[in-house]
């Protein structure tokens, strides 16, 4: 490793990518763009939890939701890709413990 100064946003790439998230551009679009991806009805019930390569994983707050999310699954994966060329070949869905 070289002692030289790099830019933060290679390091950033290079922390991700360890963290098997996915690189930087992905992440963000992801996390910050959520209810325009999914709509606000959807974002109200289902949020993004973490990019583990491939696989977005999300946590959905009823059961009803996992169901629906199964459904939009394809159309979901679609609008990632036609964002930003997001790679995300599956969706992991969680349904959120009672509190």
């Amino acid at each position: 490793m070289s002692d030289e100064p790099q830019p933060l946003n290679s390091a950033l790439d290079r922390v991700l990518r360890s963290l098997r998230g996915g690189d930087r551009q992905t992440t963000v679009t992801v996390f910050s763009r959520w209810s325009d991806l999914v709509g606000e009805s959807v974002a109200a019930h289902v949020r993004p939890l973490k990019l583990d390569g491939g696989t977005l994983i999300v946590e959905v707050d009823d059961p009803t939701w996992a169901t629906q999310m199964k459904f939009l699954e394809g159309d979901l994966m679609d609008r990632l890709q036609a964002t930003g060329g997001m790679a995300v070949e599956r969706i992991e869905i969680r349904v959120r413990g009672r509190r």
